[in-house]
């Protein structure tokens, strides 16, 4: 079993942070520092100790923001690195980078009056964490100086601070609050995605991907239309992005989406062959669907297969969810054979219930009926 997340802020975490400020500033006071965050503190959650750290930050660092906000900056350790690709690699210092969420809150929660201390602390803590969280306040409040400033962060020689550009600013960014201003009107976003399209790092060209899904749940035109220019004469780096960019709209089987990756034509295939075993699985268990894909014209036809299955929910009704199977382009007179192997076990993201699940094979966003299986219950 995976540990609590608020692990990564554990009872050592609070001396570490201590020493680093001490070693910043000597006149941090470690064990008043200490004694604020003791009360309760097992008790709390990730967020809730992340926030109590903050607040003892708040009250024995100085009062004034810009000298406080110094310290922090002095007080970190080394940036991470990155590897050949632009992946991030982890720094070594023993503890998970997580020591600096309640940084990223004492940015966020008293920084605001003071732009450009904040802006100097984000851009040495993107490196270490992320600032994709602190940078938000300062997106709804100082909305053009932010983005003038993430803008100018596009030419970062650091991958963190260019992925800080694009992820800071995500409409829809997880465990964070939306920014609803850009959830109307994305405009003002995509020129930072436009500088962004064609980085050298896969951390930073996924997230433009994961952007432009965001912007693609309110806005699909734009997201359909930004694919098919990007797509003119795009290396493959670029072409991957976009894939992944689409990927949610492909799966929802928007037309627009498909057609911009040369799949919003109907196929003629013959679906044979279909094996659904076993046909009445039990939960905790696993179901394997195959099939084989038949093209019966003399012309290669191209495809983008996805299977869509239909959980029974709690309640007795269904809910659908589509699996990425395969791009095949299959030749006149060729036979292709897919399978997908589905876990039933218990998780915290999905619990599965006894019942007929409905199995339909998606065919360049068309569905046709697959079968199904009976999902008994656990023993």
């Amino acid at each position: 079993m995976a540990e609590p997340l608020k692990h990564l802020l554990n009872s050592a975490v609070p001396p570490h942070i201590a020493a680093m400020l001490h070693a910043a500033w000597s006149g941090f006071d470690r064990a008043a520092f200490l004694a604020d965050i003791a009360p309760g503190y097992e008790a709390l959650e990730l967020m809730q100790r992340g926030r109590r750290i903050a607040d003892a930050m708040h009250r024995r660092l100085p009062a004034a923001y810009p000298e406080a906000v110094a310290i922090l900056v002095a007080s970190m350790g080394p940036a991470m690195g990155l590897d050949a690709a632009g992946e991030p690699v982890a720094s070594g210092s023993g503890h998970s980078a997580f020591v600096y969420l309640p940084h990223s809150l004492f940015i966020a929660g008293h920084g605001l009056a003071h732009f450009e201390a904040s802006m100097h602390a984000q851009h040495a803590l993107t490196q270490r964490f992320t600032a994709e969280f602190s940078i938000r306040p300062y997106l709804e409040h100082h909305a053009q100086a932010t983005l003038n400033r993430l803008m100018a962060w596009t030419d970062d020689p650091s991958a963190h601070v260019r992925r800080l550009a694009s992820e800071g600013s995500r409409p829809r960014l997880p465990w964070a609050p939306r920014l609803r201003p850009f959830m109307q009107d994305p405009r003002p976003l995509l020129p930072l995605l436009e500088r962004l399209k064609d980085d050298p790092s896969s951390y930073v060209r996924r997230s433009v991907a994961n952007h432009l899904n965001d912007i693609g749940k309110d806005h699909p035109g734009i997201l359909t239309g930004i694919a098919r220019q990007w797509l003119v004469d795009a290396p493959e780096p670029r072409q991957r992005l976009v894939r992944h960019a689409l990927r949610f709209a492909v799966k929802r089987g928007d037309a627009d989406a498909l057609a911009a990756l040369g799949m919003g034509h109907a196929v003629a295939l013959d679906v044979r062959q279909v094996a659904i075993t076993p046909a009445q699985p039990r939960i905790g268990t696993a179901v394997t669907i195959a099939f084989d894909l038949h093209n019966p014209k003399a012309a290669t036809q191209q495809v983008l297969a996805d299977l869509r299955v239909h959980y029974v929910k709690a309640g007795g009704g269904t809910g659908a969810k589509v699996f990425k199977l395969k791009t095949v382009a299959l030749p006149g007179g060729s036979t292709h054979r897919l399978s997908k192997r589905l876990s039933l076990a218990q998780m915290t993201t999905r619990v599965h219930y006894p019942g007929a699940h409905r199995l339909e094979l998606m065919l360049n966003g068309q569905a046709h009926a697959l079968g199904q299986f009976d999902l008994r219950p656990e023993l």
